[in-house]
């Protein structure tokens, strides 16, 4: 019986023709081949090692970057964003980044010395000033800052400089020194400006002022900066 099913099994598998593709005649639906595409061809990179003097290059205008953002201009002498600059001008005098961050550092200088002018500093404007002058003596920029350093000076403002160490303190000579300048904006009917390095002790210098004049509407403003200051501005 075994034997005779296995017959009739051959027997069936032969009786079957195969499908050609394209032939109507059969029933059977053809299976759908997938389109085979080439793989496209992706260029190959090969890495390049930089020369030496381009190593050098970057090197270097990333320690001058650094040093602008820290306000590292021309000092200290020998780790400063404008001698960086040089270093990678005189090997490639028509680098970008190291033109516009000679132009940087201007713009700096300039910047800080419209602030002191601001705030009464005259002799840190003009030495800022000079820096600006040894970058580029030719800017145009330089001449709008010294005329305002000039307005400044012949403003008839007063200015005062206080010690950083009584304020930072809030020592009791400091509390007489903001009543003094108080009475003189009472007195002078002049609206003030504070600049000192944080808000609190810019706040805790207009309560001092504010209460040595009670009754007396002080007008004024504050700014951050590193030097502790005040500005009365006298009206005309």
């Amino acid at each position: 019986m075994l034997f005779l099913s296995s017959i009739l099994l051959l027997a069936a598998c032969e009786s079957q023709q195969p499908v050609e593709p394209g032939d109507a005649s059969s029933s059977a639906p053809l299976a759908e081949i997938p389109e085979i595409r080439p793989l496209s061809e992706s260029p190959i990179v090969i890495p390049v090692k930089p020369t030496p003097q381009e190593s050098l290059v970057a090197d270097t205008l990333f320690k001058g970057l650094q040093a602008l953002d820290q306000d590292r201009l021309l000092t200290p002498i020998d780790d400063n964003a404008y001698m960086r600059f040089q270093k990678v001008l005189a090997i490639d005098p028509r680098n970008e980044i190291a033109l516009d961050g000679i132009e940087k550092i201007l713009l700096r200088y300039v910047e800080l010395s419209q602030e002191a002018s601001r705030r009464g500093l005259f002799d840190d404007a003009e030495a800022f000033l000079s820096r600006a002058e040894f970058v580029n003596k030719e800017h145009s920029l330089l001449s709008e800052a010294r005329a305002l350093l000039q307005s400044e000076k012949s403003s008839g403002d007063l200015f005062f400089s206080l010690d950083n160490e009584d304020f930072i303190n809030r020592t009791d000579a400091a509390v007489f020194r903001l009543g003094e300048i108080a009475q003189q904006a009472k007195s002078d009917d002049a609206f003030f400006l504070i600049t000192a390095p944080n808000d609190s002790l810019a706040r805790w210098m207009y309560l001092q002022m504010r209460s040595a004049v009670e009754g007396y509407r002080l007008r004024g403003n504050i700014e951050l900066a590193n030097q502790i200051s005040i500005r009365l501005r006298i009206s005309e």
